[in-house]
């Protein structure tokens, strides 16, 4: 009878950003339904906002984990994890001990520079499997370089999974939406992320609100507001927008899922509304974003602008147009279906089955 995988997560975790530890949950959720009896732990930085709330056991360090190195080495000795899930996360140290300790070690990464760097001779010798979280459009195909370097250190070439979350939930779909007393395909999604990010002295939720009010002037479209678990003020209120303080990934893309059009920062849920089919004007919160919101404007996948609530009103109200959204549906559709969890996981039962093999 092969023994329960033990599996430890390390997310890049910080007080602004929240899409690594969401991605790393989704693939947790995913695995505890697999294997009931996983043992799953994440290490978590103490001052993020979701440190508290994570349904895992939490490991807190006072930074984002890959600047504790000793304290995850320790950990992972200590734990002795199946596998180890580095989540844009890790200094190349911290691989090579999770290696040592006989676990099977995965790496994430979510542009180019981090894709790069988990390609470097030295990190992928103790990388077992590569994720790339972005579209090949997006981030562009590997170099002939580094395909031969791989080759020759007999390394695999990292995989191509596009965005990662869970499927969207007919029934709770159903509840959410007699919940916030809304219909199918007739209201809009807004989200700028974690809500921590802040553009000036203005809190990029508050501008995202403040579209979602005018657009609802505009059109009479009801708005479902997610201002995220970063957000520190109380919620306003606003007529015709739903402020909804957060939600978790599951409800999140099932409300999105239904959407007639949605407004997203340029993170992970960009991607997902793309993967979804939802009509949506992306806007940059983060310096990360402009380049990968580019790519997707250039493919005519959605559309961009500023992030202030004059461009974003007018932008947004665009997304209405039967004409503009058919055009932007009929691009995302030849991007074909999401499969990035099913790829995950694939990987993941590929490694715990290598493990239970040499157990």
């Amino acid at each position: 009878m092969p023994k329960a995988p033990v599996i430890l997560f390390v997310p890049v975790s910080s007080e602004e950003g929240i899409g690594e530890y969401m991605r790393s949950k989704i693939v947790a959720d995913a695995i505890m339904a697999r294997w009931p009896d996983a043992h799953i732990e994440f290490v978590l930085n103490s001052f993020a906002p979701y440190a508290n709330a994570c349904p895992y056991p939490a490991h807190l360090v006072n930074d984002t984990p890959t600047k504790r190195i000793k304290e995850v080495n320790q950990l992972v000795t200590r734990l002795k994890p199946d596998l180890v899930i580095f989540d844009a996360a890790g200094r190349k140290s911290q691989l090579k001990h999770a290696y040592k300790c006989g676990a099977k070690v995965v790496f994430i990464s979510q542009h180019r520079r981090k894709r790069a760097r988990g390609m470097k001779i030295e990190r992928a010798l103790v990388t077992h499997s590569h994720w790339v979280v972005q579209p090949e459009f997006v981030i562009g195909d590997i170099t002939a370089l580094d395909k031969f370097k791989l080759n020759l250190i007999k390394r695999p070439l990292p995989i191509f999974t596009g965005s990662i979350f869970a499927k969207p939930d007919p029934q709770r779909l159903q509840q959410l939406q007699a919940q916030y007393g809304i219909k199918p395909g007739q209201y809009l999604v807004y989200s700028s992320g974690s809500g921590g990010h802040k553009v000036a002295t203005d809190f990029a939720a508050d501008i995202f609100a403040q579209t979602a009010a005018n657009v609802f002037k505009q059109t009479g479209i009801p708005s479902l507001m997610v201002f995220g678990p970063n957000y520190p003020k109380a919620l306003p209120e606003m007529e015709g927008v739903i402020a909804i303080s957060a939600l978790t990934s599951l409800d999140f893309i099932s409300l999105l899922s239904q959407a007639q059009a949605a407004v997203l920062s340029g993170g992970d849920t960009l991607l997902q509304a793309i993967a979804l089919h939802i009509p949506t004007l992306a806007v940059a919160v983060s310096k990360d974003q402009p380049s990968r919101i580019k790519q997707c404007v250039q493919h005519e996948l959605v559309l961009g602008c500023d992030i202030n609530a004059n461009d974003m009103s007018h932008t947004a109200s665009l997304l209405v147009d039967a004409q503009t959204r058919q055009k932007l549906i009929d691009k995302m559709r030849l991007q074909g279906d999401a499969e990035g969890l099913d790829i995950c996981m694939a990987e993941v039962t590929r490694l715990l089955g290598e493990t239970t093999n040499h157990a």
